[in-house]
């Protein structure tokens, strides 16, 4: 509290302090008083064990509540640190909710009790819900910068985003700016990087705020950041206005703001605030800096803390007396008493609530919606020219979907496509769509797999359908991260008020006589196991048509995966069955009737088993064989029936014997229908080894249609 009077001077002159009036610099004050005091009540009743976790943002108040002055609420959208209570006040969060996050009530409107306080979200502010991981969320700022370009260059896509389920929220300015911030430690991540490639790039509207506390829990910046300083790294990063200030004053801060905030809503690219602030407190409870911070360190920061020192500021400069600010504080603490004992009486959610939001409560893909009749049209396509072609028809019918990834255009330098042949994709499986629809519309990314999900997060949670490609299954593991912590938790974590339908194609699999370890993997069931992730995989032309169509027009994030062996295969080719063609996820396809023996199968492995079952019915033993289509969600009842028809069952599957994916079905199977077996169920797998380059290992490894006829005929005569 100051403790320093001086009058307040007759006439006020803002120019003294960057053009702020006297209201302005006293609730810059109380803002900032506001969210110590929310930290200091927070940590109170973590330790009374009334609510459950905290992390605080003090030290950083002044710098945020800078970005509150020159940010608009509910237009411009915000990507924020867990460290930005003193930002989220500004726009307008309230002390009430704050706590109902603490709590976890029914009513928070982060997420409804599902998340840990301080991961911010707020629909009608335009505050993205954040996640725990660390620089995710730089990518879903860019992602949303390019939407809302996009939208002023397609307005129907705008119109026809607001028509869709959410569409409600869906909204772009032609000045936003897309605000995303982050302690410095996170610019250790690769996300952050891929961010401001892409953000510089295509000169978008983001203004990265790096809030620079020196520490990253107990790590220290000089062992993050080469040189200390993450914005001296990147001072050459071309079209990126940067700002260097310090983050304890409110008023600095406001100008580097400011000119920041201006760099960006005149589309001049990217910006980026460097503030220097501090960390008065540990990282969180859960933490204790004294174990690896010095006592003189800890004092010597303590007097940059920008509480304290703008309170004697304004007494000092005669802006306010002290006992208006003491009023102030009575406040500022009765306010927060209020909010806590509200929150303390709030309704918590119902335990059956925690079904809610896993999917889309609009849309369901399993649904007779999607049950269609093919109208069968020109000569027969393979798999790989069926994509094409459904993308086709959807691009026209659809202004929202785009489509990019590695390698997918035709060509990214225009000025060259009428002069080549053109790319279209390694497997040419979007070849002609760039020319058709336009590089606004079809592109190339960098070779970055993470930046194709984040940045099509990014564009789903403003309204767009971001088709996106991942070039190899194999190399999907670096967006894993997105799949798993943000595109898959979206909807979920944030109570249904945001969502990232995207659809992800991936080519997948082996069986390419040379593919080798890297171009040969499965591990499908590593997605099937993420709630809130569609996974299917088709194993014909026809398939590939109706699945994808499915996928783009349901309101939910689908993994689509096509089988490489299988794109240009004759035997699975099939005729256009038309422009609305669907097939509805969780519906399995009866390959070939049988009496004998089961098998469930997907993906390449269905032609070998109709290859065994051909031998096997000239040796008199009958098999009936289930193409699944849909992993997630799988038709069970197909299954039941096929297992009670025959007794006998055998899943079969491309991925490692262990651990893969017909171990969940066998396991199921086993649970639910024991007593219509008369023998023990039996897998079909690769062995627990990787894909070789020579082609007699890779058919050691991969199942092969002999495998499948010993296992029938060992089952057939169990």
């Amino acid at each position: 509290m100051p403790t320093q009077t001086k009058p307040k001077s007759s006439k006020f002159d803002a120019s003294k302090y960057r053009g702020l009036d006297r209201d302005t610099l006293i609730r810059i004050y109380r803002l900032m008083f506001l969210s110590r005091r929310l930290d200091d009540r927070e940590i109170q009743l973590k330790r009374q064990n009334k609510i459950y976790f905290q992390i605080s943002g003090a030290g950083h108040e002044a710098a945020l509540v800078a970005a509150g002055l020159v940010l608009k609420p509910a237009y411009d959208w915000f990507f924020p640190h867990y460290r930005d209570r003193a930002l989220m006040l500004a726009l307008g969060v309230t002390p009430y909710e704050m706590m109902l996050e603490g709590v976890g009530a029914k009513d928070d409107p982060a997420s409804g009790g599902r998340q840990m306080p301080s991961h911010w979200g707020h629909q009608k502010l335009n505050i993205v819900s954040r996640s725990s991981p660390t620089g995710t969320q730089f990518l879903h700022a860019v992602g949303s910068a390019e939407a809302s370009l996009y939208y002023k260059k397609f307005p129907k896509a705008f119109d026809q985003a607001r028509k869709a389920p959410l569409g409600e929220t869906v909204e772009y300015k032609p000045d936003d700016v897309m605000y995303v911030s982050s302690g410095e430690g996170t610019t250790s991540e690769g996300e952050f990087y891929e961010a401001l490639n892409t953000a510089s790039t295509e000169k978008l509207p983001v203004l990265f705020h790096i809030e620079d506390n020196g520490y990253a829990i107990s790590v220290p910046v000089e062992v993050q950041t080469p040189g200390g300083s993450i914005s001296k790294l990147l001072a050459n990063y071309p079209g990126m206005h940067i700002e260097e200030c310090d983050g304890t004053d409110p008023l600095e801060s406001y100008v580097a703001m400011k000119r920041a905030v201006e760099h960006c809503r005149a589309r001049k690219g990217p910006a980026l605030v460097h503030s220097h602030v501090i960390r008065p407190y540990s990282h969180s409870l859960s933490d204790d800096e004294k174990l690896y911070r010095c006592e003189t360190e800890r004092e010597d920061e303590s007097r940059r803390d920008p509480l304290p020192k703008f309170g004697l500021f304004l007494v000092r400069e005669g802006i306010v007396e002290e006992g208006e600010l003491n009023k102030l504080e009575a406040d500022v603490d009765r306010e927060i008493t209020e909010a806590t004992d509200r929150a303390l009486a709030a309704e918590l959610p119902s335990k059956e609530s925690i079904y809610q939001w896993v999917y889309s409560p609009d849309v369901d893909p399993r649904g007779k919606k999607f049950e269609a009749e093919p109208k069968p049209q020109g000569e027969p396509k393979t798999m790989v020219e069926m994509v094409s072609a459904t993308l086709l028809d959807e691009m026209q019918t659809d202004e929202r979907i785009v489509v990019f990834g590695e390698d997918v255009a035709d060509c990214s330098r225009e000025d060259s496509l009428s002069l080549v042949k053109g790319k279209g994709g390694v497997f040419k499986a979007t070849s002609g769509l760039q020319r058709k629809y336009g590089s606004k519309r079809v592109f190339n990314s960098p070779l970055a797999e993470a930046n194709i999900v984040g940045r099509s997060i990014g564009m789903a949670l403003r309204g767009l359908k971001p088709v996106p490609e991942i070039q190899f299954f194999d190399y999907i593991w670096p967006a894993y991260m997105q799949f798993r912590n943000e595109l898959a938790t979206m909807r979920w974590r944030s109570a249904g008020h945001f969502k990232a339908p995207i659809v992800v194609r991936v080519a997948i699999g082996g069986y390419l006589t040379g593919g080798s370890i890297y171009h040969s993997q499965s591990g499908e069931v590593i997605f099937t196991h993420v709630p809130g992730l569609r996974v299917v995989m088709p194993s014909t032309a026809l398939d590939v048509c109706g699945l994808l169509r499915t996928a783009i027009r349901s309101d939910d994030p689908v993994l689509f995966l096509e089988h490489k062996h299988l794109y240009r295969q004759p035997y699975n080719r099939s005729e256009y069955p038309g422009a609305d063609f669907t097939i509805p996820f969780g519906k399995a396809r009866v390959v070939r009737e049988g009496a004998d023996v089961s098998i469930i199968t997907y993906g390449a492995v269905v032609h070998r088993a109709e290859v065994a079952a051909a031998e096997l019915s000239r040796a008199g033993i009958s098999v009936e064989i289930l193409d699944l289509r849909s992993l997630s969600p799988y038709d069970w009842e197909a299954i039941a029936t096929t297992v009670r028809k025959t007794s006998r069952v055998i899943v079969a599957y491309e991925d490692t014997l262990s651990w893969g994916y017909g171990a969940e079905i066998a396991a199921r199977i086993a649970d639910e229908l024991f007593e219509d077996l008369d023998a023990p169920i039996r897998r079909v797998a690769a062995t627990d080894t990787f894909c070789a380059y020579q082609p007699k290992l890779e058919d050691a490894i991969l199942p092969q249609t002999e495998d499948i006829v010993r296992a029938v005929r060992a089952l057939a005569a169990f």
